[in-house]
Parts: structure tokens; sequence; C-alpha cells
């Protein structure tokens, strides 16, 4: 493979998708499951089964297709002109020509990626090792964009009557109509949803309960910048400028998401909290209460919700002996805003996470005395160059369209895969590092089966930490560390170790994490809603998130939350799915997939 040309390589997956729709017209089996290696795996986003769905096995996949394609009427499968040309790549430990596709079903245009394998014996010929269908737009509902977008005929040039401020001011009060869509939550998540759902003319209402867009940035704590490079966290339209920095301060950030509204005409309520919700079946709508800066309730019935209040939900405050006997400040990571009032003063933060390290790092700069205090064995890896290598699609030159669409196109296996090799990379890089921290006592682990930090945020949201320099003062000891079951219990001043020593403290910080977001379902829905929907996030049977960006078993709410990167790469189907639901082409309701598309992968 590596001798062939741009060209030969072109010319070898036009002639693999022009096998794959002469099979999939002609219903027969045996030519399809010929197109796909006998460990392959099929990633349909919902253009054949409104689902997000993966199929493993050639037979499988062949079975799927057929029984789909009298209902979705695939066709005039290309490769993409004008976009990434097929290239080699090595993806999960294996070399394979990377290929992005477009085709038409009779209700959307949708586009793929296929990742051919050569036959060892023969060049000409080629099987599928992972193929990716994903749905881009729906024929007569696409996106008001470039040549689709508004005219501005309804106020332009207007004299006498309302120009686009009036309209705009009048849209977002919804004083004599409810919107059809409610985002809970300002974030990446709620901010990438709204604008992909505006540019598709649904009316949505961002709901929050920050004073400011972007407080859920701007109020963390002062020190924080992201963790990884500028050109993955793009935000849907509207990309961030080429001048800015690498890693994004958080203010900078919070700024541009309060541009970012204004930009996008999204409506969006500040110090707003949405209080509860409850479902109306016969009528197809949401009854939900939101209270406002002044403590006005207001009832809106509108027919989504859309919870976008991150991958965690409630904090979590663990209950350690004696901890409530403390009579320093006890506080909650999320609280923590800077360490400048504590100079000089000692402070115990349980956990070792991304939180707990920075925390600690601030608390250091500001010249007072922290303590971690790890309670489980935690991932470390150096924000650079370890920290980036999983974000390397970003930088290998497509655009970042087809970056979202090959990073959306991995299945489970190939992604877990992907994990652990970059893990024994990222390990010898960090090595030096790696063992300092061994060497004063602090416990690591590379994860669940050795697949990193980023499988442990997609699994669990936590557990690791990206180093920007608080582990080298871990390892001088300028930042202390506690084993948390050296402690026998805590006090009015500090903790009481089992070996007799104590250790004093003026500030508590617990850096334990959030609750999963199905119990901010139970706080905010109710029991039957909860137990209904069930967990979120982590994954599934099937190699997929739980309950994210997809219909749930609850008709009308929906969960979108993660990275900036994922915000923005799953809003796109998240809001096709709306928008397919307000149109009547599919049921608000999760309804039961066809058994063989259904199929979970081997994990």
């Amino acid at each position: 493979m590596r001798n062939m040309s741009e060209q030969q390589l072109a010319e070898l997956c036009s002639r693999w998708l022009g096998l794959f729709e002469q099979a999939l017209h002609a219903g027969t089996p045996q030519a399809l499951r010929a197109l796909f290696e006998q460990d392959s795996y099929w990633r349909d986003v919902l253009t054949f089964t409104w689902h997000l769905n993966t199929v493993t096995g050639a037979d499988t996949i062949a079975q799927s297709l057929l029984e789909l394609q009298p209902d979705t009427q695939a066709r005039n499968f290309q490769l993409c002109p004008g976009r990434t040309p097929p290239r080699l790549v090595m993806r999960g430990g294996r070399e394979s020509i990377e290929a992005l596709f477009e085709f038409e079903t009779h209700r959307a245009r949708s586009s793929g990626v296929m990742r051919l394998v050569v036959d060892a014996s023969d060049s000409t010929q080629a099987r599928v090792w992972t193929l990716s269908t994903n749905l881009d737009e729906l024929v007569g509902f696409e996106e008001r964009l470039g040549s689709r977008r508004p005219k501005g005929e309804s106020y332009a040039r207007n004299f006498g009557g309302p120009n686009w401020l009036d309209y705009r001011d009048a849209a977002r009060k919804f004083a004599d109509h409810d919107p059809t869509v409610i985002v809970v939550g300002g974030g990446q998540a709620g901010l990438g949803i709204a604008a992909r759902l505006g540019q598709l003319g649904i009316d949505t209402l961002i709901v929050d309960r920050g004073e400011r867009v972007g407080d859920n940035w701007r109020k963390r704590y002062h020190s924080l910048t992201l963790h990884n490079e500028v050109h993955v966290n793009h935000l849907p339209y509207m990309p961030f400028p080429e001048t800015w920095p690498v890693y994004i301060p958080k203010d900078k950030l919070a700024n541009w998401f309060e541009a970012y509204v204004e930009a996008m005409e999204l409506n969006y309520w500040t110090s707003t909290e949405f209080l509860s919700g409850d479902y109306d079946e016969a009528g197809g709508h949401w009854a939900v209460r939101l209270r406002d800066r002044f403590g006005i309730e207001r009832i809106m019935h509108p027919r989504h919700v859309v919870m976008a209040t991150g991958v965690s939900g409630l904090p979590n405050m663990p209950q350690v002996a004696g901890l409530d006997q403390f009579a320093g400040e006890l506080m909650h990571a999320s609280q923590y805003t800077e360490g400048s009032r504590w100079r000089d003063r000692k402070a115990l933060i349980l956990g070792t996470g991304n939180s707990a390290h920075d925390i600690a790092h601030d608390l250091h700069g500001h010249g007072a005395h922290p303590t971690l205090v790890q309670r489980s064995p935690t991932t470390i890896v150096s924000v650079e160059p370890s920290g980036q290598l999983v974000y390397s699609l970003y930088s290998e030159g497509p655009p970042t369209d087809d970056c979202d669409l090959i990073a959306a196109s991995v299945p489970y296996p190939l992604l877990k895969r992907g994990f652990q090799l970059l893990v024994e990379r990222m390990t010898e890089h960090d090595r030096e590092l790696l063992d300092a921290l061994e060497n004063v006592g602090f416990r690591m682990d590379i994860g669940d089966d050795a697949t990193g930090f980023q499988m442990k945020y997609l699994r669990r949201g936590g557990g690791y930490y990206m180093n920007v320099g608080c582990s080298e003062l871990v390892v001088s000891g300028a930042v202390g560390l506690l084993q948390f079951d050296t402690i026998e219990h805590f006090d009015a001043r500090g903790a009481q170790l089992k070996n007799g020593d104590h250790v004093t403290a003026d500030l508590v910080v617990l850096a334990t994490g959030y609750q999963g977001q199905q119990e901010l379902v139970r706080h905010i829905f109710g029991d039957t809603i909860a137990d209904r929907v069930g967990p979120i996030w982590g994954f599934d049977e099937a190699g997929e998130l739980r309950n994210m960006w997809k219909r749930t078993a609850q008709a009308g709410l929906w969960f979108t939350a993660g990275s900036l990167a994922q915000s923005r790469i799953f809003s796109k189907y998240l809001a096709l799915q709306i928008k397919a639901c307000e149109e009547g082409l599919i049921d608000k309701h999760m309804p039961a997939a066809k058994a063989s598309a259904k199929l979970a992968i081997a994990s």
C-alpha cells in the first residue's frame, strides 16, 4: 500500500464503493459479505437506523444492511469531492486506507468513513475493516447556511417599523409563546446544540443559573486554562481566531461564549434556574418550572428538554469520619476560586484528579501549604506531549469538519485499542516523572485495561491528572502527599492519623467529583423519569455512551455533554434527531431497533 499513489488509492476506494452499492441494491448477502473483513465493524450514526449503533462481523453487517436498505434507499456512493482524499493511516495499530465518502438516501444526505485493507497477494483487491455512515442533512430541512442564509427582508430598510434588534429582543423574551426546545445549561454543550437547532429553524431557549454567559468557566478557579489545544476546541460555525493562544485561559473562553451567543443569535436566559419538569404524554410536551433572579416563576411547555449540564451532576460529598467536627473552612472543589486568602495557611485537598492538583497548585502559588490526600490510584499524564497525543488527528492536516467525521466514525474496539497503544507511548514519554512520583509514594494506574486517562474520562468522567506542573511540586515536597487510608478520622484541627501523628489544616477542599448525571435527573424530574432513563455517560454493552446525543426512554428528554470537541461533533446529530421529530420523520419515543442492528460489539 505504501507504494500507491493518491490516484491509485482513490481508484481502489471508488471501486469498492461501486461494488458496495451494487451488492446493496441487488440484495445479495454473499457479494456484500465478501466486501468486508471477517472482523469488520460498521458504525451507523443515524443514517440507516436513526440510532448510534455499531455492528460487528461481516455476516451480521451484511444482514443488517440488507434488512435496512429497503427503508433507507441508500444510493449514489462516491468519494467526497473537495474533501480530504484517501490516504494511508495507522489506526488502532493497523495500517489501512482511510477515505471519506458521501451518498444519499430517500430522506437525507449522508457521508461516511471507510478503512480499507488491501489484499496482501493482490493490491487491486481490498476489503473494509471499518465503515461508518453518518447523517449530514435532511432533504428539505437543510441548515440555513451559505446560499440558504436568511436575507433579513423582515427588517431590512423597514423604515418606521421594527429593526433587527427589536426582533431579537422580542425573540429572547418569549412573551407570547413558548420555545420548542429548552436547553438546560449554557456551557459548550448547551451553546453547541442551541446553535445547531437555530440553523434548523427550531425555536430554542437556553437557561442557566449563571449571572453572565460564560460563568460556568469564568467563575472556576483563578488559574484555570484548557488542557488541550485550541484547534481541537472550536464551537460550531465560529472557529477561534488564528491569533488565539494554544491553551485558552478560562476567562478568554468565557468571554468568547458571550460573544458567541450574540453572534449566533441564541436566546439565553441568565440567572434562571430549571426547577422541575413533568411530561404530558397525551399532549406530547413538558410542563417545566423556571425561576429567575427575582424569584419569579414561569411555567413553559416545550416539546423537548435538552440537559446540557455536563458529564456529572451534583457535587459528591462523601461521608468522612469526623469531618463534620472540622472547625476550619470546608468546601467542595466546585466552590473554590483562588488561594490568596490562604497564604501561610495549611490546606488538605481530598482527591488527586485534575481539580485537586490544580487547586493544590494554585494554593501553593499563593503561598499556602497544601497537601493532597490520595484516596485511589490516579492516572498521570503530562500535558505535553503525552496529553495531546489523543488529539493528534486534529494535527494531521485535514480540516476540522473532516476530523470530526473521522472521530465520529471510530467503533469502540478500535477506540479502545488506539488508546492502549497511545498509553504505551505516553508512559515512555513520562517515565522519569512517573518514577519520581512512585518514589514519593504517589499511587498510579494507567486505567482499566491500560486505556489511560481519556477512556477514564469517557467511562467515569475523572480519575486522572494532566500534569501542568503540580506533579513536580509533589515530587519536591512543596505540595504534600497523604494517603487517605492512613487517616483515622478528622477533628476540629485537621486529620488524626492512625500512627498517632496529627496533620493540622485551616482549609479542607473536597475534590471528590460529582454524582452521576442520573442523580441530577432524579433531583429535577423525580424518581420515575430517572429510573426510566437509567445511567447517563459511560459505555453501554454496545460500546456507545449511555443516553448521550440520542433518544432516551423518556420521550422529549435528551442529553449532551463532554469536551468542546465532543459537544461540537455530536450537537449536529442531536439537532438532526430533534428536527426529524419535529417534522414527523421519527417519533420522540425510543423505538425498539431491529435486533441485527442492535447487536452488542465485543468489549
